[in-house]
């Protein structure tokens, strides 16, 4: 994909599984904005194949767009429908839609069903966003940083209607977000894209093992003071702690790498690859 003949992505490569939450990653400029518009069909790619639920997403009919729901980062329509009226006149658009006062509940925006949405908070309006990309029940689900806005309350209700939608009716899921906590909890699988190249995908435990990104044991010394150690292999380790201690160890601590420690070791490594491969030779 190329913008003013700057090449932007670079022979994306990436197959998401039916039912399966796909999270896609990166750095701001990285290229995930364009690549999600292009799979939903927002803006015409310069080469290669796309196919979204059997089509291409540049020919997609109203059927086809009638089978995926859109959760966008930002709307500004809309503004002088109330809440409830909107919704259901989103929902008339669709055979089997989701029962707008049962989804208003979902979301936590029961009190504001008669307000106009320019009066609406952002945290709410984000809700209503989410709220008008289910109304119809998608097979395919975009959200694009979906949580921006939501208080902790608000944020562990989605996850739980994210993981609902999921393992329960098989919606598949493709998410952006720069809540790496959120990505963890949420996703089967990630995608790493660094320079308009997806330079990593899998599992969080498996790009933790790519990244080479090792667990800190940490505990409390006969001294008094704390020790710790990197390893990748710390039940090994714990074992031979116990096996040479004279005593109970205090305050043992096993402390497994994080997404967030795998995501900044990759995004280091390959931002510091991208550069190398830049410099004229």
């Amino acid at each position: 994909m190329a913008y003013g003949g700057v090449d932007v992505l670079h022979g994306v490569d990436l197959t998401v599984r039916r039912g399966e939450v796909f999270a896609l990653l990166g750095p701001n400029g990285a290229g995930k904005t364009t690549t999600v518009e292009i799979l939903e069909g927002f803006r015409r790619r310069s080469a290669g194949e796309v196919t979204v639920l059997g089509a291409d997403p540049e020919r997609g009919d109203d059927a086809w767009r009638g089978r995926v729901g859109l959760v966008l980062q930002s709307w500004r329509d809309h503004r002088r429908w109330r809440v409830g009226e909107l919704l259901t006149h989103f929902a008339s658009y669709h055979p089997d839609p989701r029962d707008p006062a049962e989804l208003l509940a979902l979301v936590g925006l029961v009190e504001q069903v008669g307000q106009r949405v320019e009066r609406l908070s952002g945290g709410q309006r984000r809700r209503l966003d989410v709220a008008l990309g289910i109304v119809g029940r998608p097979e395919l689900l975009f959200l694009d940083e979906p949580t921006t806005g939501f208080d902790p309350r608000a944020r562990h209700a989605f996850h739980r209607l994210v993981e609902r939608l999921a393992r329960e009716e098989g919606v598949t899921v493709l998410l952006t977000t720069h809540d790496l906590a959120e990505a963890e909890r949420l996703a089967d699988r990630i995608a790493l894209l660094v320079g308009g190249r997806v330079r990593a995908c899998g599992t969080p435990s498996e790009l933790a093992r790519r990244a080479a990104a090792r667990a800190e044991v940490r505990w409390r010394a006969e001294d008094g003071t704390f020790r710790g150690e990197r390893t990748d292999d710390p039940s090994r380790l714990v074992w031979d702690l116990h096996r040479n201690a004279r005593g109970p160890i205090a305050e043992l601590e096993v402390r497994r790498p994080t997404l967030e420690d795998t995501y900044l070791r990759m995004v280091h490594r390959e931002e510091t690859a991208v550069a190398d491969e830049e410099v004229p030779a």
